[in-house]
């Protein structure tokens, strides 16, 4: 336990860890600053499918950090009842034909931990949730985990503003990049490229993607596993799909004014090119494959038409496994770096305040440590 009182925080990245983190610190009664480097969620929560969720298999520690995640979305379920960004209709997903099908499996663990899931033939699954061209589910069938759900990221994110800014905190946008300075081995404040600096007690990283290069400046190692994503959002149509669907070609969930959000691994892949200078190119015809890809999932087979684009990396750790907590070689350095951001997004706040604010560690973070890399390597 740290005899040191925090009075003071800076937090580089305004997506749901950043401002998560910093309204739970703000709610502390500490004075918080966010620096981020465009306006709110315009990195990793702005293109984040952001379906709620612990379905199929991790390990025990991460399904109950997932849980504790949720249960923190039912809460703030409860509180705003008629918010049309955040919504617990279920999920619904089903694997490709043949050896590789893996339901039966998923569905037999599922159920041996207590999570709520049902295994569905493709005649059964109009009953427990509509919106479904039912001849896309393989033979092997659908899990339907009715306790599942989804948010709307920059939506919420904005939610969580308001309260950050009646409690005093402060946003600070369009910096451009930020780094962390370390005097005499401790983390004491934040330089950007427009000129700002900014000093605290603490610095919290939360850049989604680079936070392991930003890690690195300062000679820390965090394991790497980012991957380019695609989320194609549509224009509104009326459609009464209401449940996640994540299916063998595509992920679709529903968004808030009728619209939906889609993704698939594969479009990414083959539909992103990485040019020179670092912005992406992206080829349209992988993009209108993956909303016919949408089409045949859904009941009626919509022709589905493109609102936004949202390319760039996706967080994932290099064992897939979240990276929370300080930085012990440099005091006072604390990051947040995980897959599942939409899910862990309102825990990893709660959590990573109380750490930083009481020094203490939180046992629910034990198995998550930024050092388990440096241990590895």
């Amino acid at each position: 336990m740290s005899d040191t009182i925090i009075t003071s925080a800076i937090i580089i990245g305004a997506g749901i860890f950043g401002v998560s983190t910093g309204l739970q610190l703000a709610r502390r009664g500490v004075k918080v600053t966010i620096v981020n480097d465009g306006p709110p969620a315009n990195g990793a929560s702005g293109r984040s499918l952001s379906w709620l969720n612990s379905a199929r298999m991790r390990s025990e520690p991460y399904h109950l950090l997932r849980m504790a995640g949720i249960d923190r979305y039912r809460t703030l379920a409860a509180r705003h009842q008629d918010a049309d960004w955040l919504r617990f209709e279920g999920g619904l997903t089903w694997d490709a034909e043949g050896e590789g099908n893996g339901i039966e499996r998923a569905f037999a663990y599922e159920t041996s931990i207590g999570y709520d899931a049902r295994h569905l033939s493709s005649q059964a699954i109009a009953n427990s949730t509509p919106g479904v061209d039912t001849r896309a589910v393989t033979a092997p069938g659908a899990i339907f985990n009715p306790g599942e759900g989804w948010v709307d990221l920059p939506r919420l994110i904005g939610h969580l503003l308001e309260e950050f800014s009646a409690l005093g905190g402060v946003l600070v946008t369009d910096q451009g990049k930020a780094s962390v300075i370390v005097e005499e081995g401790r983390a004491v404040g934040v330089v950007t490229t427009s000129g700002s600096r900014f000093s605290a007690d603490v610095v919290v990283l939360a850049t989604g993607p680079d936070v392991p290069k930003m890690a690195a400046e300062s000679g820390l190692t965090i394991g790497d596993d980012t991957p380019i994503a695609l989320l194609v959002q549509t224009k509104p149509l009326d459609h009464p799909l209401a449940a996640v669907l994540n299916t063998p070609r595509v992920a679709v969930r529903p968004a808030p004014g009728g619209t939906f959000s889609i993704d698939a691994d594969w479009a990414a892949d083959e539909g992103v090119k990485i040019k020179a200078d670092g912005s992406h190119e992206i080829d349209h015809s992988v993009v209108e494959a993956l909303l016919r890809e949408a089409s045949k999932v859904l009941e009626g087979n919509p022709e589905l038409e493109v609102a936004s684009i949202g390319v760039g990396g996706k967080p994932i750790p290099g064992d897939g496994e979240p990276v929370v907590g300080a930085l012990k070689r440099i005091p006072g350095y604390y990051v947040a770096f995980s897959h599942s951001g939409a899910t862990l997004g309102l825990i990893i706040g709660e959590l990573l305040a109380y750490e930083i604010a009481t020094g203490k560690e939180h046992p629910m973070l034990a198995t998550f440590r930024p050092e388990r890399f440096e241990q590895r390597g």
